[in-house]
C-alpha cells in the first residue's frame, strides 16, 4: 500500500517549498497566493536504513523501498468551501488522500506575505478546519435530501440511514468536525462513501525558522496544544533548510544535519509522523534478486500481509517463515538465522511486527 498525504494550509506557509524539497518535482514557489493551480504529485521513497542493510547482507541486486505520495494542494483561504481562491477544486483533491499534512507557519518574516496579515497558528488552523467542515456539511446535506426522498417509500433501512446522516449534518452545522461525531462502525457506513474531509487524520507540520528547529517556539507550542485535542502528531521542519538538503548527496546531508544539531531531515520526521498517525508499520522481504519494504497496518495478520504482495499469497497462504530484523542483522544472513533457530514458522493467526523479515509459503 502506498500512503497518500495531502499537503494543505493557508497560502505562503511553505507548502510548495516543502513539496519541492521532498519530491524534487519542481512545483512553482512564489511570494503570493495561488501559485499552485493544479495539485502536484510526487512519489517519495521512504527512508529506512534497515532495508539497505538487509540488501547488503542478502546481496540483493535491487532495492525497492516503500513509497509515500505527496499531493501539494494550493493554499486554502477563508471562503474556500464557497469556491473562493479556486477552493472547490482544491478541496476535492483532499478527498483522495489518506492523511492531511497540515503545514502551519510558525516563523516571523516581514518579507514573506501572510494572507491574514500576521502569524497566528491557532487562527490559521481554525480557518482550514472550518472550511473542511463547511464543505463536508454541503456534501452531507445533499445526502440528507437524497435519503429523505428515498425514505418516503417506507424502507426502514433507508430511514435508519437518514437518522444517522441528519445527526451528522447537525453535528457539522454546530462547527464540529466529522472526526468527533460519535457513531458505531456499522452506522458509519451510511456516509463512508462521502470521504468527508474533516474525518481524515491530521499530521501538523510546523514550518519554523532555522534557529527554532531544535527547540521550537511559542507558535509550535500552540500547534501542539491544538493537536492534542485529537492526539495528532506534530513535526517541526524548516522549509528553507529542507530545500538546501535536497541538493546534497547522502554524505553531505549527514554533515549538514550534524552542523545544525538535528538527527534527521524533515522528510524522515514527516514520514515517521505519518506512519505513527495512521498506525502503519514496515515488514521486509529479502533475497538475491531484491530486498523490498512493504507497508501494512499495525495488527495485520500474516495472510493479509502476504496479500499486500499478491492476492494469491493470501488466498493460498500456508505459513510465514519469520526472522526479526535485529536477529537478521546480528547473524548476517537468512541461513545463519535459520541455523541459530531464529527463523520461526508462523501460521494464519500471527500478527506481523515492524521489522519482520518474511518468507511466505503458499499454494498456487
Amino acid at each position: 500500500m502506498s500512503l497518500r498525504c495531502g499537503i494543505v494550509g493557508l497560502p505562503n506557509v511553505g507548502k510548495s517549498t516543502l513539496f519541492n524539497a521532498l519530491s524534487n518535482a519542481g512545483a512553482e514557489s512564489a511570494n503570493f497566493p495561488f501559485c499552485t493551480i493544479d495539485p502536484n504529485v510526487g512519489m517519495v521513497p521512504v527512508p529506512d536504513e534497515r532495508l539497505h542493510k538487509l540488501a547488503e547482507l542478502a546481496e540483493s541486486k535491487n532495492v525497492l523501498p516503500a513509497s509515500i505520495e505527496f499531493v501539494d494542494i494550493a493554499g486554502l483561504v477563508k471562503g474556500a468551501s464557497e469556491g473562493k481562491g479556486k477552493g472547490n477544486a482544491f478541496l476535492s483533491h483532499i478527498r483522495e488522500v489518506d492523511l492531511i499534512l497540515h503545514v502551519v507557519r510558525c516563523f516571523d518574516n516581514d518579507d514573506i506575505i501572510h494572507v491574514e496579515g500576521n502569524v497566528d497558528p491557532e487562527r490559521d488552523i481554525r480557518i482550514i478546519e472550518e472550511e473542511l467542515i463547511l464543505k463536508d456539511l454541503e456534501s452531507v446535506e445533499k445526502r440528507v435530501e437524497k435519503l429523505k426522498k428515498e425514505a418516503k417509500g417506507g424502507d426502514k433501512k433507508i430511514g435508519a440511514q437518514l437518522e444517522i446522516v441528519q445527526r451528522l449534518a447537525d453535528h457539522l452545522g454546530d462547527g464540529n468536525s466529522a472526526r468527533t461525531f460519535e457513531v458505531s462502525k456499522d452506522d458509519k457506513e451510511a456516509y463512508r462513501d462521502l470521504f468527508l474531509l474533516s474525518d481524515k487524520q491530521v499530521l501538523y507540520a510546523c514550518n519554523v525558522g532555522e534557529d527554532d528547529l531544535d527547540s521550537g517556539n511559542e507558535y509550535v507550542d500552540t500547534v501542539k496544544e491544538i493537536a492534542s485535542e485529537h492526539d495528532d502528531e506534530v513535526v517541526m521542519f524548516c522549509a528553507k533548510i529542507e530545500a538546501e538538503i535536497a541538493e546534497l548527496d547522502e554524505d553531505e546531508k549527514e554533515m549538514f544535519l550534524e552542523e545544525l544539531g538535528v538527527e534527521s531531515a524533515g522528510l524522515d520526521r514527516l514520514i515517521k509522523g505519518a506512519f505513527k498517525e495512521l498506525g502503519l508499520i514496515t515488514y521486509f522481504t529479502a533475497g538475491p534478486k531484491e530486498a523490498r519494504a512493504w507497508t501494512i497496518k499495525k495488527g495485520t495478520k500474516a495472510p493479509q500481509a502476504a496479500g499486500v504482495i499478491h492476492t494469491d499469497f493470501e488466498k493460498g497462504f500456508i505459513r510465514a517463515e519469520t526472522i526479526a530484523y535485529s536477529d537478521y542483522e546480528e547473524l548476517g544472513s537468512e541461513k545463519a538465522a535459520r541455523d541459530a533457530g531464529k527463523m520461526r514458522q508462523e501460521g494464519k493467526e500471527y500478527v506481523v511486527k515492524d521489522g519482520d523479515v518474511l518468507l511466505f509459503r503458499f499454494n498456487v
